[in-house]
């Protein structure tokens, strides 16, 4: 039997094993090469010398670790560069472009003076020049540019408002790109034509070039329509601003230019490519899983849905593992990454992660020597400074001792006062990465 004090440093550790795979520094490097005058992307290479002017927009919580490497590839053809990311993540960069620390997972005044330098950056692009882009999770909110008649105000309460309803990524996503000059292709539209090569680090499940950045640089497969439905589905139509409303009507009318869809010619000269993801980091989890003498299994690297729901089929399948040996015999370590979203009924303080660890709690009451870690890649949970929380079979007993419900702090979607006076908190600060969330369940 594997002590309680070993499983959680086990959790920890395999997490952090994670963390080392996803790397975006070591993402971009894997997947950029330079040769004398050329950088190539697999098969796919460019002529740096064949270039007036070289720049690069780097935009998301890896976008310093991103924009770094990518300047060192490009070397003296380097002409200028813009960095957007969140506010505390940029302070170990040292490359040569221009920085702009944002605001997530809502805009704000900042996010919007990075879409106009973006913007203004665009506007003097010829099809002599070369783009660098790289993007990766909370660009969509990092960067603002909102189209005509759209206020910041207006976009920072749909992004809230949808938040607020549980709106996952997809459904955020599709409203954001028809309200931007920028998201949903756009990017492209007004690089045009200047060649583009875009260097993604995927924090959506599946991958879709579409929604990771809400598809800067990539066809869109959203419209006008699916957008209204979105808020309306979410049953925050009628309490959106009027301005955005009515942008997104004239749209389904025709009124209003869709965003560039797939076969559209301005992309001919785009070139869009994955460099890291969440399976890439749940297989490193593995590894180190098995390394300490666990027996890995993956459950998923797509788990989407209410978080709390989740953490419960997680819970079921640990029950399963603990009594029957099944799918997998113990010492064990269950892995599953996505997203989870959550439908915020109460006023308290959490983010996804820290909800699915306290209903894992609540659902693994009593079951013996196990641990389980729920956190985000990037070192954020919602707009908390924690990445997760750590559970066990004990949790709820010793929160009982303190006077905590657990079932209190879940109505209340309250889970970091919670976590934070067991101590359980789990902080990493910026990680210079993102592949969304991942879920680490140990039966020892």
């Amino acid at each position: 039997m594997i002590e309680p004090h070993t499983l959680r440093e086990d959790a920890v550790a395999i997490f952090r094993a994670a963390l080392a795979a996803a790397n975006a520094r070591d993402a971009v490097k894997r997947h950029l090469q330079r040769s004398e005058v050329q950088i190539r992307l697999e098969n796919t290479r460019f002529t740096l010398t064949r270039m007036n002017r070289v720049f690069v927009v780097a935009v998301g919580k890896a976008a310093p670790q991103m924009a770094e490497v990518i300047e060192q590839r490009i070397g003296d053809y380097f002409t200028s560069g813009l960095v957007v990311t969140k506010h505390g993540h940029a302070a170990s960069y040292s490359g040569k472009c221009k920085v702009i620390e944002a605001s997530h997972p809502v805009p704000g005044e900042d996010s919007l003076r990075a879409g106009q330098a973006v913007v203004s950056l665009l506007d003097d692009l010829t099809a002599k020049d070369f783009l660098v882009v790289a993007v990766s999770g909370g660009a969509s909110s990092l960067l603002c540019a909102p189209v005509e008649g759209v206020s910041l105000a207006d976009k920072q309460q749909t992004t809230a408002l949808l938040l607020r309803a549980g709106a996952d990524i997809y459904e955020l996503n599709a409203v954001r790109k028809h309200l931007s000059l920028l998201k949903g292709g756009n990017l492209a539209a007004l690089a045009y034509p200047c060649p583009i090569l875009s260097l993604l680090l995927s924090d959506v499940v599946g991958d879709p070039l579409d929604v990771i950045g809400s598809g800067l640089t990539a066809p869109d497969q959203s419209t006008f329509a699916e957008a209204i439905r979105v808020l309306s589905n979410r049953f925050v139509w009628e309490t959106v601003p009027a301005t955005v409303r009515d942008h997104l009507e004239r749209g389904a009318r025709g009124e209003v230019n869709e965003t560039p869809k797939p076969g559209d010619t301005l992309f001919a000269n785009v070139t869009n490519a994955i460099v890291g993801n969440s399976r890439q980091a749940l297989e490193a989890a593995a590894e180190e899983a098995k390394r300490r003498g666990y027996r890995p299994l993956i459950l998923s690297s797509r788990i989407q849905g209410e978080a709390r729901e989740a953490a419960r089929f997680h819970a079921e399948i640990l029950w399963e593992t603990i009594t029957s040996g099944h799918p997998v015999r113990p010492p064990a370590c269950l892995l599953s990454g996505g997203e989870t979203t959550v439908n915020v009924r109460g006023n308290g303080k959490g983010g996804r992660n820290q909800e699915f660890a306290l209903a894992t709690a609540v659902a693994l009451a009593g079951a013996p020597n196990i641990m389980c870690l729920s956190a985000g890649t990037d070192g954020t949970d919602g707009p908390t400074d924690a990445a997760g929380a750590l559970v066990n079979g004990e949790t709820i007993a010793r929160a009982r001792k303190l006077g905590l419900s657990a079932e209190q702090a879940l109505v209340q979607n309250d889970s970091y006062p919670f976590f934070d006076a067991l101590g359980d908190l789990l902080k990493t600060g910026p990680t210079g990465t993102n592949v969304m969330d991942v879920n680490i369940m140990l039966v020892g």
